[in-house]
């Protein structure tokens, strides 16, 4: 059977308990046709780049799917008609992702990147940065001439 990754964002007016409930009623409608869920993933409540139906935040769900593909269609019928259901994407991928998703993984754990390195901060010149900072705070002893020289009065 062909495999799905399939992200839908439910209100923000419903509790998490309410979020699983929806899960298992859509486990249920899958495994009813012959499906299965591999994994279910909570990314919790999160704010949407734009309102969507009066919402500014949503509960965003990840299921990994292996089911048939007219059991996928059914399951997006029963998430257009839930009042509950805000968006859904549903994507055929060549196999499941093992472990955690990129969303649930924390910042630790994620790889790091070439421009996190070239921002970060180098002890080597010590010396002279104090330097620097120190003609910063400073101001030189020389004055500044208030007037342009180039008026004729």
């Amino acid at each position: 059977m062909p495999l799905y990754e399939h992200v839908f964002i439910a209100r923000q007016d419903i509790s998490s308990a309410q979020v699983e409930g929806l899960v298992s009623s859509f486990t249920e409608l899958l495994e009813k046709d012959g499906g299965k869920i591999v994994n279910t993933e909570y990314w919790g409540l999160k704010n949407l780049a734009y309102r969507i139906k009066k919402n500014r935040k949503g509960h965003y769900v990840m299921l990994n799917i292996d089911s048939p593909a007219s059991s996928i269609n059914e399951l997006e019928r029963n998430e257009r008609i839930s009042e509950d259901v805000l968006r859904y994407l549903t994507l055929r991928v060549e196999a499941h992702e093992e472990g955690p998703s990129i969303m649930d993984r924390g910042k630790k754990d994620r790889p790091i990147r070439d421009r996190d390195e070239s921002y970060s901060v180098q002890t080597d010149n010590d010396e002279t940065d104090n330097e620097v900072q120190e003609s910063i705070e400073k101001p030189s002893n020389e004055s500044i001439n208030a007037d342009d020289g180039d008026k004729d009065e």
